[in-house]
């Protein structure tokens, strides 16, 4: 009998994983077995899941609450499925989909089942992670349609500019301290100082 182990993912790092814990918690895991990831499903490269992955051995069960918390890229999930289940030799236990459950009808009536539920289920999870970045897209549009600006606001200019500007450009102090007085960046300072002398 192999080691129990859980995996949660959200998308950011301001959304709640809590419900996925709770879910892993109700399977028996242990929170020092469970590893989350606070990032997109667009690919495998993410930090716990990569140090999950290192940990797996042979015969040990793999908790996910549904098929998107492991990835929503299509072929990604198909491929990592593959190697879990196959090469490293764990099972994977599904919760919101009882089909997708590998411990359970593993014979080719059972697998065929398991891999065509598989497959639509990443179809579907992909397909929801394109509509979001288009909805995100479209919600991007609208708002500067209508006038909202993104981006950090631009930082106005300090009322002794022109006088620190002069002063810089005649050599009576250096970059650094022209943009310490102006409370400003370096690379900022700057940037402004050419703008100014190019509007004259």
């Amino acid at each position: 009998m192999g080691k129990t182990w859980g995996y949660a993912r959200v998308s950011s790092v301001d959304q709640n994983e809590e419900r996925q814990l709770v879910e892993l918690g109700k399977a028996g895991i242990p929170k020092s077995d469970i590893y989350i990831d606070k990032q997109s499903g667009k690919d495998f490269d993410r930090l716990e899941y990569q140090g999950l992955v290192k940990k797996l051995k042979r015969g040990d069960l793999l908790y996910i609450l549904s098929i998107d918390r492991l990835g929503r890229n299509y072929e990604e999930i198909q491929n990592q499925w593959r190697t879990l289940t196959k090469e490293i030799g764990i099972d994977i236990c599904v919760i919101d989909m009882p089909l997708l459950d590998t411990r359970k009808g593993k014979d080719l009536m059972g697998t065929f089942i398991a891999d065509l539920v598989l497959q639509i289920l990443s179809f579907v999870a992909e397909n929801e992670r394109i509509n979001i970045r288009k909805r995100q897209e479209q919600g991007i549009a609208a708002a500067k349609a209508r006038g909202v600006r993104f981006g950090r606001p631009p930082i106005s200019l300090p009322g002794n500019f022109y006088e620190i500007l002069t002063a810089w450009r005649a050599n009576q102090i250096t970059l650094k301290e022209a943009a310490k007085a102006c409370n400003m960046p370096i690379s900022t300072f700057y940037g402004k100082a050419r703008k100014f002398e190019k509007k004259g």
